[in-house]
């Protein structure tokens, strides 16, 4: 991993944290005895203590727990901060477990501290440490990295090394410069590509171009010179980095992992941090747990209708490929005639390219209450329970069904990569007006975006889509 910053601008940043936390003591204190305690004096009122501030004396140890905190949950880590939602995420549970922290010492010391003093601590900190990272960033950005430039080469211009200088590409905010390719293959000096010599020329160039950092990117039949090339380099003041090439056999990305002294990569490293996972699920949980209550009533309505429409169960359970290519049973309410599945081949159709249908607004499969609660997804309600089971997520791709999943071309696997969920990017850009097949760029673009405010929209932009009806059959 390159260094985005360095030593020097990690203990920067630990002294700033520290400086702007005593800050957010400080200006707490301002605030709750002038401005709070003149519009909500609440002190005053029958029975109830004087509420006071934190000593003073607990300061250096309220500035010291923070530090230890975000050491410990490495917000210092430059490995894990290249993306500012990266960052800000680490922050953002770092200060959580912090303030619990802080929660449990008062309550071990000083119960009697002002519950708005620490409320108004808790804002103001976490808005002076997210501050200035925004504005350090900003300020990198407007430098284009600048301050501390990093020269790049890369060995290997085949589609690995075209991938990393793509990246270093992205991250030019960060002082890495791309100064060119070496390739032994004379087809890659004509396309177009910055090639300036062959892995023999490698010594030489970098040393005339004061290159900061290696990056081999070779594919696997050529590894037999990677012996070589580490050895011509080896006297060189320059870091060097390899790039397995194992990129189309992960099934989302690879993870670097020391296993007692044994360097090993995870080809199946799960899409989401542990944090992203938790709150996740907590948001799945209360969320889909309140959505539960208002549907089962909904629900216990249109089992009526399905049974007094036509013959057969109320719920139907459908066997889908969920994360990580785990299968289970989703349940839906029965929105078709009974021998469906059995009927399958009269409305499937395979086009010219190889993409298969199976859906369509005539399907004469489909009941009248059926076509009613499709077409206003009511038939997706009993989804809720696998959510709160752990099967499906409330916002994902899709579940897919096993025999389709057995058609996917690798690529298209890595949508496994996440929770599968009730809606999703795909539902809420075109649901089954697309064809099936078409839709795993989508899913593959919110795989590679999660993030919690994502999950957001999709659900708010999720209710207009149901409302106008649009693709739902």
């Amino acid at each position: 991993m390159f260094k985005r910053f360095s030593l020097n601008y990690a203990l920067l940043s630990m002294a700033l944290d520290a400086v702007l936390t005593a800050a957010a003591l400080a200006a707490s204190h301002f605030y709750r005895t002038t401005w709070l305690g003149w519009v909500w004096p609440t002190d005053w009122l029958p029975g109830r203590a004087q509420a006071q501030a934190i000593p003073m004396i607990l300061w250096p140890v309220i500035v010291l727990l923070w530090q230890g905190v975000f050491a410990v949950t490495s917000v210092y880590d430059p490995r894990r901060n290249y993306r500012a939602v990266d960052e800000f995420q680490t922050v953002a549970f770092a200060e959580t477990l912090a303030c619990l922290a802080l929660a449990g010492l008062l309550y071990l010391s000083e119960r009697a501290v002002a519950r708005w003093l620490f409320v108004f601590y808790v804002v103001l900190n976490v808005a002076f440490l997210l501050g200035w990272r925004v504005i350090a960033r900003i300020a990198f950005k407007l430098l284009h990295g600048r301050a501390t430039p990093q020269r790049v080469l890369i060995v290997g211009a085949g589609e690995v090394g075209q991938r990393v200088a793509e990246t270093i590409a992205a991250h030019g905010w960060t002082g890495l410069t791309l100064v060119g390719y070496l390739d032994d293959d004379p087809a890659k000096h004509n396309n177009g590509l910055p090639v300036i010599g062959t892995i023999e020329d490698a010594p030489r160039l970098v040393a005339e171009h004061a290159i900061d950092e290696v990056v081999i990117a070779l594919p696997q039949r050529a590894w037999a010179r990677l012996n070589q090339l580490v050895v011509a380099l080896h006297a060189l003041p320059v870091h060097l980095r390899i790039v397995p090439d194992y990129f189309a056999l992960t099934l989302h990305r690879a993870e670097a992992e020391d296993f007692a002294g044994i360097p090993m990569i995870d080809l199946r490293a799960p899409a989401l941090n542990p944090y992203q996972r938790l709150v996740k699920r907590v948001f799945d949980l209360v969320v889909g747990g309140a959505l539960t209550l208002v549907a089962l009533p909904i629900m216990g309505v249109l089992a009526i209708a399905i049974k007094l429409d036509s013959p057969g169960p109320v719920f139907y359970r459908a066997p889908r490929v969920g994360e990580n290519n785990r299968t289970f049973n989703m349940l839906k309410l029965r929105s078709m005639v009974a021998d469906a599945e059995a009927r399958r081949g009269e409305v499937m159709r395979t086009a010219e390219d190889g993409s298969v249908t199976f859906k369509r607004p005539d399907d004469p499969r489909i009941t009248h209450v059926g076509r009613f609660i499709r077409r206003t997804s009511l038939d997706e309600l009993p989804q809720l329970l696998n959510v709160l089971k752990g099967d499906m997520s409330l916002v994902g791709p899709r579940p897919e069904l096993p025999w389709l999943v057995e058609l996917y071309e690798p690529w298209q696997r890595k949508r496994f990569a996440v929770p599968q969920g009730m809606t999703g990017w795909w539902q809420v850009n075109g649901r089954s007006e697309k064809e099936m097949h078409r839709h795993t760029d989508e899913d593959l673009y919110y795989v590679q975006h999660y993030s919690l405010w994502l999950d957001l929209m999709i659900l708010a932009r999720t209710v207009f889509v149901v409302l106008k009806g649009r693709g739902a059959y």
